[in-house]
């Protein structure tokens, strides 16, 4: 009774993350910073504000964390809501369990700022995170650091994995080597008309129906570019998926768009690129943010953090000495 009690807590409090088409855009941006607003970080994670490309962000940085490597976090909300502010306490756990930094951008949000808004704005945080990790790495008195490349994470979740997926699609190849690995939790890839008609305006899990995804587009951009890759990058082409980062994928069992997760992954397998799916049973999407009632949220976050920092490498050729070192915090600027 108390786990199915816990369980039905936990919907109620995910459901604030999607947007439902007869809301309205101010009340569910009230609600999710209401909601999911973190006064106090856990874990003994500090946050400073800094200024990336002319964007406002959240850095994020834990007692111990690897000074080579960054996790830049864009965050969900359907493309209308969302901040750095009420994503803040789970960006926070990531960073304490990734032993990383994580920067979170203050990115505009649709209606007032549609397409391509948001992926300008990663954009400028992305060049300007990765020339100054590029320039701290080379003038670390470590020869061996000095030699190794910046090493930047990009992570998102729901509508975030579609400006995440439309980062690396934009990138110069430059900057696109700089990307480690991408990281999506319960992703949305597809906000085609093609593929709310397919899912059906009744299809739903726990938390999303086919329409809500649909709107959530046409809020988004305009109707006939939905399909765009940048926009769905479940239509992304052969040569956007050309050398593209590992990814690593972690959904719930009974979320409505695991078959679209599973195409993408495949779409990924077919180009040469390597795709974790970590799909856990009888979860719903978004689960990783209900640490209050689900015991799996906990194993979750320590999982991906694991991916993140690399622990979860089975290279036996890796050795101790070639992992990245590790400084407290308080004395590395981000």
């Amino acid at each position: 009774m108390a786990v199915q009690q816990d369980r039905r807590a936990a919907l109620k409090r995910l459901k604030l993350l999607v947007y439902a088409p007869k809301l309205n855009v101010d009340s569910f941006r009230s609600k999710i910073e209401e909601t999911f607003a973190c006064p106090v970080l856990p874990n003994h994670v500090d946050c400073a504000d800094y200024n990336y490309g002319g964007v406002s962000c959240d850095v994020l940085s834990p007692e111990i964390y690897s000074s080579r490597r960054i996790v830049i976090y864009i965050h969900g909300g359907s493309f209308v809501a969302g901040s750095r502010a009420s994503w803040r306490g789970f960006c926070a756990r990531l960073a304490a369990k990734s032993f990383s930094r994580v920067v979170v951008p203050e990115f505009r949000l649709a209606p007032a700022h549609p397409y391509p808004a948001a992926l300008e704005d990663v954009q400028s945080v992305f060049r300007t995170v990765y020339t100054e990790l590029q320039v701290a790495c080379s003038l670390d008195a470590s020869a061996e650091k000095a030699a190794a490349h910046p090493e930047i994470i990009i992570a998102s979740d729901g509508s975030g994995a579609s400006i995440a997926c439309a980062l690396l699609f934009s990138l110069r190849e430059k900057y696109r080597t700089g990307v480690s690995r991408l990281v999506f939790f319960s992703p949305w890839f597809d906000f085609s008309e093609e593929a709310a008609a397919s899912k059906g305006k009744k299809a739903s899990d726990e938390l999303i129906n086919g329409e809500t995804l649909l709107r959530c587009g046409e809020i988004y951009t305009y109707v006939s570019n939905l399909a765009n890759p940048l926009v769905s990058p479940l239509y992304a082409a052969k040569e956007q998926l050309s050398d593209f980062p590992p990814v690593y994928i972690q959904c719930g069992e009974k979320e409505l768009l695991l078959g679209d997760i599973e195409r993408f992954s495949e779409l990924l397998a077919s180009n040469g690129a390597e795709c974790e799916l970590d799909v856990w049973p009888k979860m719903m999407p978004f689960f990783q943010f209900a640490d209050d009632y689900l015991w799996e949220t906990h194993l979750a976050i320590e999982k991906a953090g694991r991916v993140i920092s690399g622990e979860g490498d089975t290279d036996a050729g890796s050795s101790f000495h070639n992992k990245p070192r590790l400084e407290n915090s308080l004395q590395t600027d981000a």
